[in-house]
C-alpha cells in the first residue's frame, strides 16, 4: 500500500529562493509564464511533485511578492506541510512574517524552515541568521521546527531536507474520503483534444471519473471525463490529494479560480457566516464594530463586512465573535479557516488583519440588539461536536431535520453524523423517528 500523499507548500519573502528550491528538489520549474521568466519572480501558483522514500509529495509553489498575497493564500489552502524559505544572506523580511501568520491562521500545524542561499554566507553569518530565525518563529507553529541550511548551487542540505520532509509526513493523519466533496479550483485551462481542465487540492470527500459534478457558486454542471492525481491518471481523487479533473459539458470561460467542485445536492454556497475572528497583533488599530475586509477562503476572495457580535471592537492580538456579510457567496463549512485582509499595508508588514474559523453557514442575520442571538452564537462557539449537532437540530425547531442534513450543514461524514445522533438520542436530548431527528426541548 502506498503511503498517504502529502501536500507540501512553500512560503516566504520574494526572491528568497522558493522556486529554485522546488526545482532543485523535484527537477520541475514551476515558473511557467513568460512574464515570470522575464521578471525572474513567481506570479502565479506553480505545481510539482516530489517522490521520496516511496512517498509522493504534491508541491505548491507560491509567489512571495506582497502584491500577489491573494495568490499565496489560495496556494496555502489545503497544505499539510510548509517549507518557510528564508534567504541566509537577508534573513527575516516583511513577507516572511506575513506568510508565517497566514499559514498559522489557516491551521497549518507542521513545517520546516529552509535557510536558502547557504553558499552566499560564511559559518559565522549562518549561525547569526539561524539565531535570528529562531527568535522570529518563537511562539508560532514552527517554534520547534528544524532549520535546514540549503544551497541549490552546491546541493548542500538537500538530502537533510528530504529526510526531514519524510519524517514530518509520517506524523500526518489521512483525511476522511467519506465527507462532502469539495475541490476548490486553483487553476483552469484547456487541453487540446480534452477540453476544460480544473486543478486543486481535494479538501473533502472523493471525486470519481464518470460522476456528475457542480461548480459553485456559478452552478455550472459538468461530468468528470478523466482524472490525474499527483500527475498520474486515476479513477478517483480522495481528500488530501492534488488532482486535475477533465470536465465535459463546461467551457473554460464558465468556471474560474475560487469556485468549488462538488456533487449536486452536496455542499452549498452561503454569503452570511458566523465566525470566530482573531485580530493579529501586527495591526495598528482595533477591528471596529463594522469593518470592510477582503475575505479569503480556500481559493476564493470576496469583499465583505465583519460585524462584531456582543462587542464594539477587537483589539490587536485578541479574538471575538462576528458575522461576515459577503458581497457574493462562497462554499464553506463549519471548522473551515479563513484570512481577513485590509486595504493598506501595516508597517514592515503586508495587509493581513487576521483570520479565523467558520462557526455556522447560512446564518440568520444577527441584530446587534438581539441578546438571544448573540447568546446562541456564543453557545455555538463553545460547543463540543455533539453539542453542535444538538444546537443545529434545536435551531430548526419542532419540524426537525434528517440525519443527512447534518452532513451538508456541519460537514460531518455520514458515519460521524449517525454516531452523534445515536449518542444524543441515548441521552434524551434528541428524539428520532427513522431518519428524522428533532430536539426534545420544543416538546
Amino acid at each position: 500500500m502506498q503511503p498517504y500523499p502529502v501536500i507540501l507548500g512553500t512560503a516566504g519573502h520574494i526572491d528568497h529562493g522558493k522556486t529554485a528550491l522546488v526545482r532543485a528538489l523535484t527537477g520541475i520549474d514551476t515558473d511557467r509564464l513568460k512574464e515570470e521568466k522575464a521578471r525572474g519572480i513567481t506570479i502565479e501558483l506553480g505545481f510539482a511533485h516530489l517522490d521520496v522514500a516511496g512517498r509522493r509529495f504534491g508541491v505548491v509553489d507560491v509567489p512571495g511578492h506582497e502584491r500577489f498575497l491573494r495568490t499565496m493564500v489560495a496556494g496555502a489552502a489545503g497544505v499539510d506541510l510548509v517549507m518557510l524559505v528564508i534567504a541566509a544572506d537577508e534573513g527575516v523580511m516583511p513577507q516572511t512574517r506575513e506568510h508565517l501568520d497566514v499559514c498559522e491562521l489557516l491551521g497549518v500545524k507542521r513545517g520546516v524552515v529552509v535557510l536558502s542561499k547557504r553558499d552566499l554566507v560564511d559559518e559565522e553569518w549562518l549561525a547569526m541568521a539561524t539565531a535570528d530565525v529562531r527568535t522570529a518563529i518563537a511562539g508560532s507553529f514552527l517554534a520547534n521546527a528544524s532549520i535546514v541550511p540549503v544551497s541549490v548551487v552546491s546541493g548542500a542540505g538537500l538530502v537533510d531536507l528530504r529526510v526531514e520532509l519524510v519524517r514530518l509526513a509520517e506524523t500526518i493523519q489521512p483525511r476522511s474520503p467519506d465527507g462532502l466533496l469539495r475541490l476548490p479550483i486553483d487553476r483552469v485551462f484547456t487541453m487540446k483534444g480534452f477540453g476544460t481542465v480544473v486543478t486543486g487540492t481535494v479538501c473533502g470527500g472523493t471525486l470519481r471519473v464518470g460522476e456528475e459534478v457542480l461548480a459553485l457558486p456559478s452552478e455550472r454542471r459538468a461530468k468528470v471525463r478523466g482524472l490525474e492525481v499527483h500527475g498520474v491518471p486515476a479513477a478517483e481523487a480522495r481528500a488530501g490529494t492534488r488532482c486535475a479533473a477533465n470536465l465535459a459539458g463546461v467551457e473554460r470561460a464558465e468556471v474560474a479560480r475560487g469556485e468549488v467542485i462538488t456533487h449536486p445536492g452536496g455542499a452549498s454556497a452561503s454569503y452570511l457566516l458566523d465566525v470566530r475572528v482573531r485580530h493579529l497583533a501586527t495591526s495598528r488599530t482595533p477591528l471596529g464594530r463594522r469593518s470592510r475586509v477582503l475575505f479569503h477562503h480556500g481559493t476564493a476572495q470576496r469583499l465583505g463586512t465583519v460585524v462584531l457580535v456582543g462587542e464594539d471592537e477587537v483589539l490587536p492580538g485578541e479574538e471575538g465573535l462576528a458575522q461576515l456579510h459577503l458581497e457574493s457567496s462562497i462554499v464553506a463549512l463549519p471548522g473551515d479557516r479563513f484570512i481577513l485582509r485590509g486595504f493598506a499595508p501595516q508597517q514592515h508588514y503586508g495587509t493581513t488583519l487576521g483570520g479565523g474559523e467558520v462557526l455556522r453557514i447560512h446564518a440568520p442575520k444577527l441584530r446587534r440588539s438581539s441578546r438571544a442571538a448573540a447568546d446562541v452564537l456564543r453557545r455555538i462557539a463553545a460547543a463540543t461536536p455533539d453539542e453542535r449537532v444538538a444546537l443545529e437540530v434545536l435551531d430548526v425547531g419542532a419540524a426537525g431535520l434528517e440525519v443527512r442534513d447534518l452532513v451538508t450543514k456541519l460537514g460531518l461524514t455520514p458515519a460521524e453524523a449517525e454516531k452523534a445522533v445515536v449518542r444524543l438520542v441515548e441521552t434524551g436530548e434528541l428524539l428520532r423517528a427513522g431518519d428524522l431527528v428533532a430536539h426534545a426541548e420544543p416538546f
